[in-house]
């Protein structure tokens, strides 16, 4: 599976995730670390977002932890650069 990982470390809750997609649509996922580990195996994995279509992207960190980004374009076409930014 190919995709683009930002490890955003930890965040605190309420914090703002600003993701920026250039090209396609593409899958935006905000997860936590257990989350992230289950989605790199393949395994079911809850995560905030979803498929983009417009951008920029803002989403909320509900709760203070590590977290993790990734973007990918698993069931589209196209191609897809992003580039992410945390509004505390």
């Amino acid at each position: 599976m190919k995709f683009t990982h930002y490890r955003l470390g930890y965040v605190r809750a309420g914090a703002i995730v600003v993701v920026t997609l250039r090209g396609s649509a593409a899958n935006v996922r905000l997860m936590d670390q257990s989350n992230f580990n289950s989605y790199k195996s393949g395994r079911s994995h809850n995560y905030y977002g979803g498929l983009i279509k417009s951008s920029p992207v803002r989403l909320r960190v509900p709760r203070s932890g590590t977290w993790h980004v990734t973007v990918d374009l698993i069931g589209l076409r196209g191609s897809v650069r992003s580039s992410i930014r945390v509004i505390q």
